[in-house]
């Protein structure tokens, strides 16, 4: 059950509109009772009014009425058992299937829900409303599956058995609140006939360095009445308190209204109503009802949910413009279709962003209320609705965000499980993703572990750090005293070297990543002290031939990578040929084979002086005639060939000295 339907259910023709009245005196006053939004007191009435009500169509009718104060008052399970037992009862209206879905819905049981909802479609197939109901269901089940980064955790300390909900603000720093409450402590003896509850007050709470909550103080008389007191909120300097209270004549409807007082120190201010709606007659003055006031951080605007004509239905959000003590000026105004729906929209937050937070049961939700964002599109305008997905919203009534300055933190309250009965205030954060680099530096040649490596990282974010692998080549970059080295939303660029071995560079980035990463990494350096030949990939010509084919050039990106990784290298470029030809034709179509390559990577931007080309015919085979000869098919002697046919390059010396100015990757053709 949700106290949100205390100070929200604006409306009460629900019953009429669905139900004939119920006979007896019983039955007149059970009737009675819920017109005045008396569910709790309309639910007792009612279930005498069956023990005593003898036509078969009027129990079932009077079961009926029981499920739907269970569901005006957020009482999903029972609501459930009593469209059940109206079914059973063979009442005639086929929207107990609709509700039982909702019920069902409400309590997170999808599957259940979608069947309920596709009887309701089978017994009336004109009806269209359970088609949005059925897509929520699909979707919630998604979004539960693929919850948000969020975490959610009932805040015991502010919590107790009753109600408790809407935790504001009400200091500067944020270490004080002030929420409201139908704990036994609260103001006046009678229990409110809506929900069966005490009636609401205003309590406060401060939180000590470790984060932990005092016992809630209830605030002053000047506060707190007889009547339900809720949902406050504070101007930026937290001197300003906006708060609901709803008016309170016993066994008659009530209205809300929004009123405002000063806070200095721990005292409040005899409290003024403000106007934010036309006059009413008196007999309708308990109809209108507004609440949950939030104020924009240049306390310029007051957004409030209201039901006041001129809305789309339910209760709708409005906004009014403030004076400089903090009140309404002009004429209130509606913010319009794309926000407001047909049921209700309510519990408005201001964020320091100007995005506008609220609660729903219009939009497509996972049952219940739910949180939802929108977006601050212009002036004192907001578009581009999203759910805030689990875990902050669920199949219950999820409601009355509070943001904790500009970090992704704070607080909002919620009927699910978990709690400790009714609504709960639950606090909810976002932790921050943790990434890290770590790994091992190999020497390519022997696949050793290779100590002393210099690994250099640098951020898009414009930092830069290294260090030296370990005795067993191993790297961690993760804590960096209270911070991460690798932080979100970045690339990082990564430099492995060491003396006498070639670099390898690499990257990561963490941008668009939602998880919390490690980059495990392993890094082989080519060695390349002078002598140590380092084979190239296959570097194609036609038969004869020295011209580079378009295969071969895409070869030479290796060793053009290498050369403007290694700026300081200079190289030995050497060709070989099998030995099917003449020694002499075979020097010389090395050697032009060598420097068709060098030419090549000239044309790059390479400096001709780090490159020497070589050509060595057949002198350097590595696999011998005799070994080829011996080879048992000619697939195999042909691999063998091929292998003596190859290109290769040494460095001869780390003592190149780049020219001053030269970009540091040489411009591509």
């Amino acid at each position: 059950m949700s106290m949100r339907k205390t100070l929200a259910c604006f409306t009460f023709s629900l019953l009429c509109a669905t139900a004939t009245q119920a006979q007896g005196k019983q039955g007149e006053e059970a009737d009675d009772a819920f017109k005045a939004g008396q569910y709790f007191n309309a639910i007792e009435l009612y279930k005498k009014a069956y023990t005593l009500e003898k036509k078969a169509s009027d129990k079932a009718s009077l079961i009926f009425k029981v499920a739907e104060c269970y569901r005006t008052l957020g009482d999903a399970p029972n609501a459930q058992v009593w469209y059940e037992k109206a079914n059973k009862a063979q009442y005639t209206d086929p929207v107990t299937y609709y509700y039982i879905g909702e019920s069902l819905k409400e309590q997170g049981k999808y599957a259940d829900a979608i069947a309920a909802y596709n009887k309701y479609k089978e017994k009336n197939p004109g009806d269209t409303r359970a088609d949005a109901s059925l897509a929520s269901c699909q979707m919630a089940q998604t979004w539960k599956d693929q919850a948000s980064r969020y975490t959610a955790d009932p805040e015991v300390l502010l919590n107790s058995p009753q109600y408790d909900f809407s935790a504001s603000f009400s200091s500067k720093k944020n270490d004080e609140v002030v929420f409201s409450s139908s704990r036994t402590a609260s103001t006046g003896t009678e229990t409110d006939g809506i929900a069966g509850e005490s009636f609401l007050d205003l309590f406060a709470s401060s939180r000590d360095k470790l984060g932990k909550w005092s016992e809630p103080q209830k605030l002053p008389p000047t506060i707190n009445t007889p009547a339900h007191e809720g949902s406050a909120t504070f101007n930026a300097k937290r001197t300003v308190m906006y708060f609901t209270r709803c008016a309170h004549e016993k066994k008659k409807a009530y209205g809300c209204e929004i009123w405002m007082t000063k806070k200095v120190g721990s005292n409040y201010s005899e409290p003024e109503m403000l106007v934010l709606h036309p006059a009413v007659d008196e007999k309708d003055s308990s109809q209108i009802k507004l609440g949950q006031p939030t104020v924009s951080k240049d306390d310029g605007v007051l957004v409030f949910s209201s039901n006041q004509k001129g809305g789309r239905g339910g209760k709708d959000l409005w906004m009014v413009r403030l004076d400089k003590d903090g009140k309404p000026t002009g004429t209130p105004s509606n913010l319009g279709n794309e926000i407001n729906t047909p049921k209700d929209d309510m519990f408005p937050f201001l964020r320091n962003n100007g995005n506008l937070y609220f609660s729903s049961d219009g939009q497509q939700g996972m049952g219940g209320m739910d949180i939802f964002m929108a977006e601050k599109t212009g002036d004192n305008a907001w578009g581009h609705i999203e759910n805030m997905k689990s875990p902050l919203n669920s199949s219950g009534d999820d409601f009355s965000i509070v943001f904790d300055h500009d970090e992704e933190k704070g607080y909002f309250t919620s009927n699910r499980a978990g709690g400790k009965g009714q609504d709960d205030i639950w606090r909810f954060m976002m932790p921050n993703l943790v990434f890290a680099l770590q790994g091992t530096v190999y020497d390519k040649a022997t696949g050793s572990p290779l100590p002393d490596a210099k690994l250099e990282v640098v951020g898009t974010d414009g930092s830069s750090f290294s260090s030296m692998a370990d005795a067993n080549g191993g790297f961690n970059f993760a804590e960096n005293g209270k911070d991460r080295y690798i932080k979100e939303n970045t690339s990082y660029t990564i430099r492995v070297s060491k003396e006498n071995y070639l670099v390898v560079n690499d990257q990561i980035t963490t941008v668009g990543l939602n998880e919390s990463t490690t980059f495990a990494k392993e890094y082989y350096l080519q060695p390349a002290a002078k002598g140590v030949v380092i084979k190239l990939p296959e570097v194609q010509y036609d038969l004869g031939k020295f011209d580079l084919r378009p295969e071969g050039k895409d070869s030479l990106e290796t060793l053009y990578l290498t050369l403007t990784e290694n700026p300081t290298i200079i190289i030995e470029l050497a060709a070989h040929t099998d030995s099917r030809d003449s020694d002499k034709r075979n020097l010389t179509l090395s050697q032009n084979r060598a420097q068709s390559c060098v030419n090549y990577l000239v044309s790059k931007g390479i400096d001709p002086v780090r490159m020497i080309a070589k050509g060595y015919g057949e002198t350097k085979l590595r696999i011998s005639d005799d070994e080829i000869k011996a080879m048992k098919t000619k697939e195999e002697q042909e691999a063998a060939h091929q292998s003596n046919r190859r290109t290769e390059f040494s460095v001869l010396s780390f003592d190149y000295v780049p020219k001053e100015g030269a970009p540091i990757v040489p411009p591509q053709n």
